[in-house]
């Protein structure tokens, strides 16, 4: 079994001093799950959700399992969304434009801004210069310029910002990390992950200038595809595990099924390299849903493979045995074994309930909500997406879905991830 431990940047060279005993009973010590943090005794949070399409329901979804949340206020350009969504949130006072929300519903406290991606900078830029809290979702933009604006506005701002790159605050990915950054797979050697999801993207409905409105993921005006919409999530785990950011990335892709007119590609592959040499490979895709979505780290001495909620370390037969492998729940992969990561588990071990913490509770969303509520509730807690993460991970995903509209290899520059 492998316990969650803190995450306390444990680099190789601590854990070369300590030996693999330590490293053992490190991974045993009863510690903070971080699956559910107690918010008992908080007082009533006010918030409000901006943009209640699919991603904003889930965010009502995910709000509706904190006692202490109140939605106060929806907002939504669409009339059937704001119908649609006031069934989840029927004490919302519904609004059609985020200004007349801002200066009506003066208690709001926080603000969740789940609109498309190309809106989020007027809005997030207003809601920040009120001294809002603001979660983002991500990308937080999809030009450079405007995620520097963002980013400009949140490091001068009073409330708290949280970009929503949700695997920052995934326990199983907190402790996926912990054992790559303490060397338990040892020298990283490749990078790969994917995202395959057999949808169209295409929205129906509405007159042709809805159509546009409701398909801007579709516009090669404004949208950053695949890349931008979906990559950016591992392009930030890999930057985070790694603690490295990459040098360049290259990129292909096309329209290989979905031929309706559009000219964002619903098939990419992006190569990014890092200062190590490694590289990642990130293939994504609409026109399969072979493998679904996973990040995989392949070092030397084992690999680490995630899939949102579910993880597991495959060890080379030669890696050091650390002692707590003979209690491990283990999954077999064809001719692989895998050590399924199970955060929390001494505890669960104790009370015989091993096998009933594979996996997790809540959807990886809850998580970066509950992150970003943790820092509003309590002031000695820091949100894990701050809008210098955002930036970056939101300069690399743009330029990677560059990359594949042109078909060329761009070289990451400094100056784009300067605030």
């Amino acid at each position: 079994m492998i316990m969650m431990m803190k995450d306390s940047d444990l680099d190789r060279r601590d854990f070369v001093k300590m030996g693999a005993g330590m490293v053992s009973a490190i991974a045993l010590a009863p510690g903070a799950s971080g699956i559910a943090r107690s918010f008992a005794g908080a007082d009533p949070l006010p918030v409000a959700v901006i943009g209640i399409g699919r991603q904003g329901r889930h965010l009502l979804a995910e709000l509706g399992k904190f006692d202490f949340v109140e939605t106060k206020a929806i907002c939504d350009v669409d009339d059937r969304r704001l119908s649609s969504a006031g069934r989840r949130a029927p004490e919302a006072a519904p609004y059609k434009d985020h200004r007349s929300l801002l200066e009506k519903e003066k208690g709001i406290r926080a603000v969740f801004l789940a609109t498309p991606s190309h809106l989020h900078t007027a809005i997030a830029t207003e809601v920040l210069g009120a001294g809002l809290n603001l979660y983002c979702e991500a990308p937080m933009a999809t030009t450079v310029e405007d995620a520097k604006k963002i980013a400009a506005a949140a490091s001068g701002a009073k409330g708290i910002f949280h970009v929503g790159l949700q695997l920052r605050a995934n326990p199983i990915y907190n402790l996926a990390r912990s054992f790559l950054r303490s060397g338990a797979i040892r020298d990283v050697v490749k990078l790969r992950a994917q995202y395959n999801k057999k949808t169209s993207w295409r929205v129906p409905g509405g007159d042709s200038v809805r159509q546009k409105e409701l398909n801007w993921a579709l516009d090669e005006e404004v949208s950053i595809g695949l890349p931008g919409e979906m990559g950016i999530h591992s392009f930030d785990a890999v930057n985070w595990f790694t603690k490295k950011r990459p040098l360049s990335v290259e990129g292909w892709g096309d329209v290989m099924v979905y031929r309706d007119g559009r000219k964002v590609p619903d098939t990419v592959q992006c190569t990014l390299t890092y200062p190590n040499g490694v590289r990642m490979t990130y293939d994504a895709s609409l026109a399969s849903s072979f493998n679904g979505e996973y990040q995989l780290f392949v070092g030397n001495m084992g690999a680490i493979k995630l899939i949102g909620t579910l993880g597991w370390m495959f060890k080379e037969a030669d890696a050091p045995t650390q002692g707590w492998e003979v209690y491990a729940v283990r999954q077999s992969f064809h001719k692989e074994e895998g050590i399924t990561l199970i955060a929390d588990a001494t505890k669960l071990a104790k009370q015989g309930k091993l096998k009933e913490g594979v996996g997790l509770p809540h959807p990886p969303l809850y998580y970066g909500v509950e992150d970003f509520l943790s820092a509003i509730v309590d002031k000695e807690s820091a949100t894990a997406c701050p809008a210098t993460v955002g930036l970056e991970s939101a300069v690399i995903a743009i330029k990677a879905h560059e990359a594949v509209m042109k078909g060329e290899k761009i070289e990451l520059k400094d100056e784009w991830f300067e605030i």
